[in-house]
């Protein structure tokens, strides 16, 4: 089966977010200082093969700590869909 995978990776807490908390001053000097404890990621879209959505789960989660993500720094949160017609 073909699944279709969003990850959104961001900075665990306690992590200085030097690019997030570089826009919010930015967004500060352009008048916007109600938006504050801005925090950056990423997001990474992938299609994996495999028998079943526990498996596309864990195979994508594998690849997140060994290499897509830094697990000692960062969080990921992993959303898998069913490709229609898999």
């Amino acid at each position: 089966m073909k699944f279709s995978s969003e990850i959104t990776i961001t900075l665990r807490n306690g992590i200085l977010d030097v690019q997030g908390k570089t826009v919010e001053n930015a967004l500060h000097s352009i008048e916007f200082p109600m938006l504050t404890n801005i925090k950056m990621g990423k997001f990474i879209r992938l299609d994996v093969e495999a028998p079943d959505k526990e498996s596309a789960y864990s195979l994508i989660s594998d690849a997140c700590n060994k290499l897509i993500a830094n697990p000692i720094i960062e969080d990921y949160k992993i959303s898998i869909i069913e490709n229609q017609g898999s």
